[in-house]
């Protein structure tokens, strides 16, 4: 795997688990300021995601995402 899209990937892995953390801590949350956390947690995550997943179609229009499995 090429180390630039062992980090897309990574990159990719680490918001969908910042989308988690917000949807779980909005739900247990107990006052506003948490509430603001976690839509700004969310927030960045979207903006970061969508940063990442043009980068791979980049990377997939170049053919070096081609041989690796999309997993």
């Amino acid at each position: 795997m090429r180390r630039c899209n062992h980090n897309i990937r990574k990159t990719l892995n680490l918001v969908d688990e910042m989308i988690r953390v917000a949807d779980k801590g909005d739900i247990e949350r107990e006052d506003n300021g948490c509430g603001i956390l976690y839509g700004v947690l969310r927030d960045s995550a979207y903006k970061v995601k969508k940063l990442a997943e043009q980068e791979k179609e980049k990377h997939i229009a170049k053919g070096w995402w081609a041989e690796e499995s999309d997993s």
